[in-house]
């Protein structure tokens, strides 16, 4: 997914043509049954929205739900003053029965607009386009074509993976597959890197997220271009829901939320370093331990495990590493912030990690209440790089060409500007190489997220390793 103009121009044109045809589609559409109505949303103070558990629509984390389709609801539901009911669904099988029967109002769940869908279903404005990916193990043969396939290919049921195998099909006749309904797609790709399948498909965002923790995934070749996603209302309903999905979605497109969002999910994992990617994670498995529980201590106020992303990015979790520049240590201080800091020994690690964090609490405190989450966050750490003043002249930048300065993706744009004579020449701190900034606040989104994962997946171990332990002892 790339942050271009170009793509800002497409996702306006798409809007544009979905909004005429659903302005025909409106005109035809009369009530039916007793399925919900806008007015019915109002009157009872809630929307109703189903989706899938999944880390493209909805999760729960320690402070609550989240998710791009979740966050996404939430600003829907805002935007008519009522709350936001969700209903998960564990797969897809399940999910459209809830939206049939009225249990749910509409669907918010990565679902693409399929021939087979729009049979039966009305779909809202497009919001991302995904294309899928055939995936194999890295270090196994790569299939380029249907032709290359001689292994067991596994997708889920219902998904859109499977109706575009079956049209495959009609023309690829010796195409075979298998589908599950008990596996999603994370699951499939753990079966691929177990050697139990050896291919899947999956949606290129889903492949992005993935790639992180799973980085022996490797792809084959696009199996279906680009297709659009959005959300699905059912044809048994008035047309009052569908139009006010239509209004929202013009608003989000228009006021910058739906690209912020965009960013927020999948903007800084646009690039994938296989060879990064496996350093990091090695260094989680055998360099973290040691320093674990100091970012734990000092992580009071701000994420230990953004903290340890800081550090790695900054040192590599080295306590002795230096740069040319006099930086030094696990967290690369300055003499004069770590003196600001209270530290007396840069190459101490507690000392270097302490001083870092409170430094980071610094930059955070100092941006404006108005900045949202997370965005005050990667504006901290691109301050924590390049410097409060720098930033602060990047967002001037951004206010002065139309572009909103409290959002980082607007924001990361401007930065690399810096370098150029014709802007930083109009600053107050002049000249800064504002695209390492980016990729640095960039690099330290994807190990963050890796940290996350990788802690919760071990914390999760931990409590199912207790609870078959006390199974044990009752049994006995």
């Amino acid at each position: 997914m790339k942050h271009t103009s170009v793509k800002i121009i497409k996702k306006f044109s798409v809007f544009a043509s979905f909004l005429l045809v659903f302005s025909i589609l409106l005109l035809g559409c009369q009530p039916r049954d007793n399925h919900a109505s806008l007015q019915r949303i109002l009157e009872r103070g809630y929307v109703s929205v189903g989706t899938l558990y999944g880390a493209t629509s909805y999760y729960l984390e320690a402070n609550g739900p989240t998710g791009f389709e979740y966050d996404l609801a939430k600003k829907y539901a805002d935007s008519l003053g009522v709350k936001l009911v969700i209903v998960p669904s564990y797969n897809i099988e399940d999910l459209f029965p809830k939206l049939d029967s009225g249990e749910v109002d509409f669907l918010a769940a990565n679902l693409s607009i399929t021939p087979k869908r729009l049979e039966n279903y009305l779909f809202a404005p497009s919001y991302d386009h995904v294309s899928q990916k055939l995936v194999f193990k890295q270090g196994n043969k790569r299939p380029r074509k249907l032709k290359d396939l001689t292994g067991k290919l596994m997708v889920t049921t219902g998904t859109s993976h499977a109706e575009n195998l079956e049209s495959l099909k009609q023309i690829h006749a010796d195409l075979t597959w298998q589908e599950t309904i008990d596996l999603d797609s994370e699951e499939l790709l753990i079966k691929v890197l177990s050697g139990e399948i050896d291919y899947t498909v999956i949606d290129s965002n889903a492949l992005a997220i993935s790639r992180r923790y799973y980085p022996e995934i490797s792809i084959g070749f696009t199996i279906k271009k680009p297709e659009p996603l959005a959300w699905v209302v059912t044809k048994q309903q008035d047309n009052s829901i569908l139009a006010s999905l239509v209004e929202f979605f013009g608003q989000v497109h228009h006021n910058g939320t739906l690209l912020a969002l965009d960013d927020k999910y999948y903007g800084h994992i646009e690039q994938f370093n296989y060879v990064d990617t496996r350093m990091f994670i090695k260094a989680v498995e055998n360099k973290l331990p040691k320093y674990q529980a100091i970012f734990e201590k000092h992580g009071q106020e701000v994420d230990w495990r953004l903290l340890a992303a800081i550090s790695y990015q900054e040192s590599h979790w080295n306590p002795h590493a230096r740069s040319h520049t006099g930086v030094r240590g696990m967290m690369m201080l300055t003499l004069p912030t770590a003196k600001q800091m209270g530290i007396k020994s840069r190459l101490d690690a507690e000392q270097s990690i302490r001083g870092g964090a409170k430094y980071f609490k610094q930059m955070i405190d100092r941006m404006p209440d108005r900045v949202p989450s997370p965005d005050r966050l990667w504006f901290a750490l691109a301050s924590y790089n390049v410097g409060l003043g720098h930033l602060n002249d990047a967002r001037k930048i951004t206010r002065a060409q139309g572009g909103d300065p409290d959002r980082w993706v607007e924001v990361k744009s401007r930065l690399p500007l810096l370098k150029q004579k014709k802007y930083y020449k109009k600053t107050k701190y002049g000249y800064a190489r504002g695209d390492e900034s980016v990729n640095y606040v960039e690099n330290i989104r994807r190990y963050y997220d890796t940290l996350e994962w990788m802690d919760n997946q071990s914390k999760a171990k931990e409590i199912q390793l207790r609870a078959e332990s006390s199974d044990k002892v009752s049994s006995e």
